[in-house]
């Protein structure tokens, strides 16, 4: 039988077992609308606010009812964005973000530059850190609102956030962080940080698919999302995914409970890969700040390839990898994080990113350092940069 091994855990995760537990009651016993006033109903309500308190909790939040269900991260950023933007558009209509954005946040202000908006898009370092300097430049009377990611999805670096947050609140404008990728990744407490709103999704802790939250401090304003209800405190109207909303309680909760075990197992399994990479693969770049990162992300540029004829060849070894974040995956542009950063498109084309999983072994990295050093050498062997006369 073929071995197969995961990693693409920045796309997606499995559903743990712990968190499928909690989720399947919510199928067919405890199956109520979580709205309705019957015993059913109630029920149903019961699980979905313990979720709530299991989020608050574990993010630092002032109170539960500040946590706000939503569809995923992507709905979370596009309704924290645009939102805010609309709640506070007679202040002004100005917006900061950063050029190393995911695109849920870039697209959600290209939406907004298309009404009338103005987006200040800040440059980052070659490690991919936003510089104070320019953000305090880049602020103007009419900045309403700041947002930038906590955790990079392609390369990992994480942000100063709190010195970020701090600066943005010393011109009395409001601040958004993309934390999908750093939930039970990096601590977070939105209090300490300073944090006005917060987007977190399920599937990227081992919680199911299609479910997500928007953290918001008490007294920031924001537009209403979906109209037809009176859910979500009146701001987001449907039917509660109880299930979904079951599991990513518990999976927060648990990311929460194990992520000083978790890193350092990811940590010392970071470490070993790029030993083994770097001492037996010649020619490749190690994207992203060098220290100040997540420990399950990884992403190299291998010089002289493809980064899809990688992907493919590790494929049919049955090693699941990615060559951008999921969102982007089907385009053959050059990743806009990797650009941004200053990286040459013809290095950013064979960049891959390996994102590991808490179940991961030695055995599987030893595995694919055999077949990744196996793709290269067959891929340079065939390159026509190779042949040209490059060592």
């Amino acid at each position: 039988m073929e071995r197969k091994i995961y990693l693409d855990n920045a796309a997606t995760t499995y559903v743990s077992s712990e968190v499928l537990a909690e989720m399947l009651p919510c199928f067919n016993t405890i199956y109520g609308n979580a709205n309705s006033l019957h015993g059913y109903g109630r029920e149903a309500s019961a699980i979905v606010d313990r979720a709530r308190d299991r989020i608050a909790h574990a993010i630092g939040a002032a109170k539960s009812n500040e946590i706000y269900f939503t569809s995923g991260g992507t709905e979370a950023d596009n309704w924290a964005i645009k939102g805010i933007a609309h709640a506070y558009s007679n202040k002004g209509k100005h917006i900061i973000t950063s050029a190393f954005e995911h695109h849920a946040v870039l697209d959600a202000c290209k939406q907004l530059e298309a009404e009338g908006y103005e987006v200040t898009y800040l440059p980052v370092d070659k490690y991919g850190i936003v510089s104070i300097a320019d953000l305090i430049h880049a602020i103007r009377k009419d900045t309403t609102l700041i947002s930038i990611m906590t955790v990079n999805n392609e390369v990992g670096t994480i942000q100063n956030i709190k010195a970020i947050a701090k600066t943005a609140h010393e011109y009395g404008i409001i601040f958004h962080t993309d934390a999908v990728q750093a939930i039970g990744a990096v601590k977070i407490n939105v209090q300490d940080m300073e944090i006005d709103a917060m987007s977190m999704s399920s599937h990227k802790i081992y919680g199911p698919k299609g479910c997500g939250a928007l953290y918001l401090k008490n007294g920031v304003r924001i537009e209403n999302l979906i109209a037809g209800g009176a859910q979500e405190r009146g701001k987001r109207g449907g039917t509660t995914n109880v299930p979904a909303v079951a599991g990513f309680g518990k999976a927060v909760e648990i990311a929460n409970r194990d992520i000083v075990i978790n890193q350092q197992k990811l940590k010392a399994v970071r470490q070993y890969f790029l030993d083994k990479v770097t001492d037996r693969i010649p020619y490749i770049h190690v994207n992203g700040h060098p220290h100040q990162k997540v420990n399950s992300i990884v992403n190299i540029s291998f010089e002289m390839v493809e980064g899809e004829s990688i992907l493919m060849l590790l494929d049919l070894a049955g090693i699941a990898v990615s060559t951008a974040s999921a969102c982007t995956s089907n385009s053959l542009e050059p990743s806009h994080v990797l650009r941004a950063m200053g990286i040459p498109d013809e290095i950013a084309q064979g960049s891959i990113r390996f994102s590991f999983g808490k179940n991961i072994t030695r055995s599987d990295i030893d595995y694919v350092v055999d077949e990744l050093e196996k793709a290269i050498n067959q891929l340079r062997s065939i390159s026509p940069i190779t042949k040209a006369g490059r060592r």
